[in-house]
């Protein structure tokens, strides 16, 4: 008697442990994949091309490097300031309103 109702425990036990995923491929099945699943490593590849694409632009420029990167630096400063104003510019219209 004893052991037909160890038996039964550590079936139990067993049967704690299995989960959704368990009884899905125990008939063949998986779970359904999300959207987020599918747009992550497409957006990390597209990242990834449009890096490799502004580096390969960057070094294919017909400027010699210091003009090159004076026009860099020149732009990256006026995106900033104009960053800097827009945020501003936000900010306090937040706190008008």
């Amino acid at each position: 008697m004893m052991t037909g109702a160890s038996n039964v425990l550590k079936n139990l036990k067993r049967l704690a442990d299995v989960d959704k995923d368990d009884l899905l491929d125990l008939i063949g099945l998986e779970e359904r994949r999300t959207s987020t699943d599918k747009l992550v490593p497409a957006l990390a590849l597209f990242g990834a091309g449009v890096l490799v694409g502004v580096g390969l632009g960057l070094m294919l420029a017909p400027k010699a490097g210091r003009e090159l990167r004076q026009d860099v630096k020149q732009k990256l400063n006026k995106g900033s300031a104009a960053a800097a104003t827009n945020g501003e510019a936000a900010a306090s219209a937040a706190k008008s309103a």
